[in-house]
């Protein structure tokens, strides 16, 4: 009976050995339950943010799903402190096992599940926890499932110790925990909770973090301070315990508030926001199609086919596939997006724009429109014209559709616009609750001013700064490549190029007269704003100086041509179809881009050559491989003697036209081009910059061309935007991080004679003056 009693339990101990073997080896090749892949395993986390990276290495932002902001950071990255809590905390014995930890396994079975204990500690080992995290959350759905769960995850944990190290299971594993607040991984969670890079965590922050492991919610540091700091003590208790820390340090960091300086993760933060936003668009652009456009929109159409062909980068997570022949995605494959945008400069030209326009310019105007029956709208405009502009705007706003797919009458929709509601609204002191109907909400965002900057490298066109608005979150329609507004006496230099590639120079002479002109079998008569020196014969250096209308109309009509104009405007970078031969082009009528102008005026920099803005140099993948490499995108559009005389001239802007303030005001040296712009009844202020290494534009108006200063003293370009200029140069020469000095020169042959008069003779260049800017009134 003994013999067949021991017989008996050998036979049940093979059984159950050979049972077990048998079913961990159906588990591990996924005979039973779930068994990721092996390329899973390899590669188990795949959903990472892009990052956006500044020329000078700063990281400007992530692109990322709004549960998934996570950042890949390498083990070498990450604190040691963090380190140390986690293993402390999670599992003690973490560098002695190889995915399971039989002692932690047995003493929870027989403390917690025999003995009830529930202070007696988990079996699981961090490798476990994170192939429960990465592989079997999702997955234990049924009752077969959630009894293989532990197996599953113990196979798991000893095939993801085969194939990583220690300290890249421990890498992963932070980078893959969700720490609360869309802060998914540990870079993101440092910079939400501390503004901190994971390296620079201390002990105390470190225990923090690693607190929230056990159960986030409850330990939520934002809503249970009191909670978070306790279990923070625990965690620093553990390390006390593994030695990690002295009695000293325990003693210390217990004492110790948590210090949080918390700020949550959002794209709409941040410096660069209108040009993360722009990159993030181009890049993920799909191959335009004419059914997906709107009617009336051809010229976006137009514009996105011709990047779609020229712009490799226009795109380019569409044009291109991944080795597995899928397309990229911004959001989870965890590119790395080196842009041309200098970190310190963007900050210049951000600080520049927010100094002139919200602290000058904007307070100004608000006096102003306390005197307009219509304000913000000029007081040129009837109450029924205000009132068909408010309601256009009413049609295209967000409330309106809503109220229209409830099945609202236009008159409901009407009543329900002119009722008073609390409502939150913007303003630069932050927002604030207040009642007020929502047509007069419209009427207040309207009142605020806009602008656009752009700054870019001439001899490559590295785009350096990029600001679109001055406040991303409330206005995000994008004034630097999106926004096209008439650009006035800014185009005058364009058109002077062409009378220098048709034998013309500066020193020419033409009549500085008032004429009438038919076209198209009406008169056309320009204006302009000064009768200086009528009825002379003077320089086209002098007209351009002076921005004289007449000189402008007189180039046209007798020496020129609005068809060779409107193709030189092409060359030239400038790609609205809607631009059409008319003697009126000479004067700016016409609606360009920031980015556009300052793409043209590199020409006159560069020796003739004009260069596209290129805003990306490299793209590599989560490893490091590089993906793509973007190069200049170049085209002659003048001679390079027609370009240095251009720069002669524009030059004469600065220093004896209407550009003079930037030496009288703003005390800058530098050799310096420029040309201000300002349109009929100041809708829009321009200024054209141009230094020996940038060359930078700047446009300041209204949400509507009828919103806008009434006065000259504010609303000219010299006024409105070319304080933004030279404020932005200011800081860049006062850096001595940059390579921007007032000792820089144009690169000009030292025989450059801008009149062709093969002799030493040059013309002085007249006395420095601030001469106001004058409109460009089209037509009598």
């Amino acid at each position: 009976m003994r013999k067949w009693l021991v017989i008996f339990l050998w036979t049940m101990l093979v059984v159950v050995i050979s049972a077990t073997a048998g079913c961990f080896w159906a588990i591990a090749e996924g005979k039973i339950g779930y068994m990721p892949p092996i390329e899973d395993l390899q590669n188990p986390i795949n959903r990472y943010a892009t990052q956006v990276y500044s020329a000078d290495g700063r990281q400007l932002g992530t692109w990322s799903m709004s549960r998934e902001n996570r950042v890949m950071v390498d083990y070498s990255e990450i604190s040691p402190w963090l380190v140390k809590a986690l293993v402390a905390t999670e599992d003690v014995r973490f560098y002695e096992h190889s995915g399971i930890d039989f002692y932690a396994l047995g003493r929870a079975i027989v403390k917690r599940g025999l003995m009830g204990q529930k202070n007696a500690g988990g079996g699981s080992t961090i490798t476990q926890q994170l192939a429960k995290q990465l592989f079997t959350v999702e997955v234990a759905q049924t009752t077969t499932e959630r009894v293989l769960q532990k197996p599953i995850e113990w196979v798991i944990a000893v095939k993801l110790e085969r194939n990583y190290t220690k300290d890249e299971i421990i890498s992963m594993y932070l980078n893959y925990f969700d720490f609360l607040h869309n802060a998914v991984g540990i870079k993101t969670a440092s910079n939400t909770y501390f503004s901190k890079e994971p390296t620079e965590l201390t002990i105390t922050e470190s225990a923090t973090l690693i607190g929230l492991c056990k159960n986030p919610s409850y330990y939520n540091p934002v809503r249970y301070g009191e909670r978070c700091l306790e279990r923070r003590n625990v965690v620093l208790g553990q390390m006390l315990k593994a030695d990690y820390i002295t009695q000293a340090q325990y003693d210390s960091c217990t004492q110790a508030p948590l210090n949080l300086k918390f700020h949550i993760s959002d794209h709409k933060d941040g410096q660069a926001t209108y040009f993360r936003d722009f990159l993030r668009r181009y890049m993920t652009a799909h191959q335009p199609k004419r059914a997906d456009y709107p009617s009336w929109n051809y010229v976006k159409y137009f514009l996105d086919s011709l990047n779609w062909v020229q712009d490799p980068l226009y795109g380019w997570c569409n044009k291109n596939t991944k080795r597995d022949g899928s397309k990229y995605n911004i959001y989870t494959d965890g590119l790395k997006v080196y842009t041309t945008i200098d970190s310190r400069m963007q900050q210049y030209a951000e600080q520049a724009c927010y100094d002139h326009v919200v602290s000058y310019l904007q307070p100004e105007f608000t006096r102003s429109n306390r005197q307009k029956r219509n304000a913000p709208y000029s007081n040129s405009l009837s109450t029924a014209d205000v009132q068909r502009i408010l309601m256009r705007n009413v049609r295209q706003s967000e409330r309106y559709r809503v109220l229209k797919e409830e099945g609202l009458s236009d008159d409901a929709i009407t009543q329900s616009f002119n009722t008073k509601a609390p409502m939150r609204i913007f303003t630069y002191k932050g927002e604030v609750d207040t009642v007020m109907t929502p047509m007069d909400s419209i009427r207040y965002y309207k009142s605020f001013l806009r602008t656009g900057f752009f700054s870019m490298a001439p001899q490559n066109g590295a785009v350096k700064a990029y600001v679109g608005g001055l406040d991303f979150q409330h206005f995000a329609y994008d004034m630097a490549t999106e926004g096209r507004r008439q650009v006035g006496s800014t185009i005058k230099p364009l058109l002077y190029s062409l009378a220098m590639e048709n034998g013309m120079t500066p020193c020419d002479e033409v009549p500085n007269i008032q004429e009438t002109y038919i076209v198209a079998g009406k008169p056309w008569t320009p204006r302009n704003g000064s009768r200086t020196r009528y009825g002379e014969m003077v320089t086209l250096k002098w007209g351009l100086q002076q921005s004289n209308n007449w000189i402008s109309a007189y180039l046209m009509m007798h020496r020129l041509t609005p068809e060779g104009f409107v193709t030189l405007l092409h060359n030239y970078g400038i790609r609205n179809p809607e631009i059409h031969p008319s003697p009126a082009l000479c004067l700016g009528p016409c609606e360009i881009t920031v980015a556009e102008m300052v793409s043209a005026y590199t020409a006159f920099v560069n020796h003739g050559i004009r260069s596209a803005p290129m805003y990306v140099t490299r793209i590599t993948d989560n490893e490091g491989n590089l993906l793509a490499e973007f190069k200049p995108r170049m085209n002659e559009v003048i001679s390079g003697e027609s370009a240095d005389k251009m720069l002669y001239m524009l030059r004469a802007v600065v220093d004896g036209g209407t550009a003079g303030r930037l030496r009288s005001r703003y005390n800058l040296t530098a050799q310096l081009g420029g040309k201000t712009g300002t349109t009929n009844s100041n809708s829009d202020a321009w200024f054209m910059g141009l230094t020996p290494k940038l060359v930078s534009g700047c446009w300041v108006g209204g949400d509507d061309r009828d919103i806008h200063f009434d006065s000259m003293t504010y609303g000219q370009g010299a006024s409105a935007a070319l304080p933004i200029f030279a404020l932005y140069m200011k800081n860049l020469y006062n850096d001595p991080t940059l390579s921007y000095s007032q000792s820089d020169r144009f690169d000009i042959p030292e025989s450059f004679d801008p009149c062709n008069r093969g002799d030493d003779e040059m013309e002085e260049i007249t006395e420095e003056i601030d001469l106001p800017e004058t409109t460009d009134e089209l037509f009598e």
